[in-house]
């Protein structure tokens, strides 16, 4: 028993000197908001420091009371900086300044600017002297220090220190009855104000920052979970195309022995094996496809994807809504890459949708043009003639760069000079006509 007790209280002191006994720096905090008030809180708290630290002198106060009030003004200007070496000097004031920092003014009347310089106040008026520490200076002189304090550190520790204060004052009135007229009792509201005012402006300055912090986690995973829906939707679209393909091998595959006359036990062996596999590469496409496909999905899915065939049938749809489009083709149209194709008509789709809902009444300009090694597109609409009524933060823009990405090209996107906004994609194409079909 007397082991655990033992260890209880070296637990209590170690507990004791991590929370009250440090040296490290902790600046006080810049305000948010204009870089021209960031500093404002260190300077209120300098001009604070200032007017109750100026203690005049007079023929009624001990010589050591100006002395005092600005050894404790001092300790608050630290607070700023390093504020548990600084409460510990502010408790050393107020323990030195009970027992010789006498003043003979009522206690009401122990501000600074309440007392008239060189005035002559003889002891004889006053019965009972008021030591500095108790005078009004004195008591906000240490309570500022408390508050700031209890803005850095933990509640704990803020609570200890409340602790130790209110037992200074007690100790006083124990000890030093003589010289503690103006009862330090006064002293202890003041002193418990100030440590739950700085305790509650900590724990709101903390809870906006972690606010801050989840809200910038949540737009980052938002932002992340958008990528990922598009880079499965651009998936489900592209298993029909690669789907097709190896459909097609299989059949081809499958048909060859028959179109040759005799054929070899070699080109037979050979004609299976790439059927089989090519079977065996659409059962596992399938099974892929259905991970990434979801129920609100599952019909669209079932429809051929578009290529660049369509792309008549969009623009006729955009006209039709009442958009002055114009469409411009440069070079030869060729077939390309199913690939790219789709998304070509893709990221056409999305910048016409675009330049509909951000830009109402605005014209738009899409431009084609068909290189030997690459398709390039632009889609441009000028000011919007009408006000814009629907919200941004869709998945367009990632969508449209997933889009070109995935077949090497590049996307771009931004307003323009005018008010208005364009989008440029670059997607490569072989001169033979077909895309990079090497990426997924």
């Amino acid at each position: 028993m007397r082991r655990k007790r033992e260890a209880a209280r070296r637990g209590l002191l170690a507990a004791l000197r991590a929370d009250l006994w440090s040296t490290a720096a902790d600046p006080l905090p810049r305000m948010r908001g204009p870089r021209p008030l960031a500093r404002l809180p260190h300077v209120l708290v300098v001009l604070y420091a200032l007017v109750l630290g100026l203690f005049p002198d007079g023929e009624g106060i001990d010589p050591t009371v100006p002395l005092l009030a600005t050894a404790q003004a001092a300790t608050l200007v630290a607070a700023m900086f390093r504020p548990l070496p600084a409460f510990w000097a502010s408790l050393a004031v107020v323990l030195a300044g009970a027992r010789t920092g006498m003043t003979y003014l009522p206690q009401t009347l122990t501000f600074p600017w309440m007392v008239e310089p060189g005035a002559r106040l003889p002891r004889f008026e006053h019965a009972d002297p008021v030591a500095f520490p108790w005078t009004g200076s004195g008591i906000f002189l240490h309570a500022g220090v408390l508050f700031l304090l209890a803005l850095r550190v933990r509640p704990r520790a803020a609570a200890e220190t409340l602790a130790i204060s209110v037992l200074a004052a007690a100790a006083c009135v124990v000890f030093l009855p003589e010289q503690t007229g103006g009862t330090p009792v006064l002293a202890v509201p003041v002193y418990a104000f100030a440590v739950a005012s700085g305790m509650m402006t900590r724990m709101l300055r903390t809870t906006r920052t972690r606010l801050e912090a989840q809200e910038e986690l949540t737009a980052e995973e938002r932002a992340h979970r958008t990528l990922l829906q598009e880079r499965s939707r651009i998936a489900r679209e592209l298993h029909d195309v690669v789907a097709h393909h190896m459909s097609v091998i299989s059949i081809q595959a499958q048909v060859a022995p028959h179109l040759v006359r005799d054929p070899p036990d070699e080109l037979r062996d050979n004609l299976a094996g790439i059927r089989e596999n090519a079977v065996e590469a659409l059962t596992e496409l399938r099974r892929i496809l259905g991970v990434l496909r979801t129920e609100d999905t599952a019909k669209d899915g079932q429809a051929p994807q578009p290529t660049l065939d369509r792309l008549g049938e969009l623009l006729a749809n955009v006209r039709g809504a009442g958009v002055a489009l114009t469409e411009e083709i440069a070079g030869e149209p060729r077939p390309l890459a199913p690939g790219v194709e789709l998304s070509a008509f893709r990221i056409v789709q999305e910048a016409l949708s675009n330049a509909m809902r951000h830009a109402p009444g605005a014209a738009v300009t899409l431009r084609l043009r068909y290189r030997p090694d690459a398709l390039t597109i632009r889609v441009v609409n000028t000011a919007p003639a009408k006000p814009v009524t629907a919200p941004g933060g869709g998945h367009g823009l990632p969508g449209m760069r997933e889009r070109a990405a995935m077949l090497g090209g590049d996307l771009v996107a931004g307003p323009t000079p005018d008010g208005g906004y364009e989008v440029s994609a670059f997607l490569p194409a072989g001169p033979s006509g077909k895309g990079d079909e090497s990426a997924p």
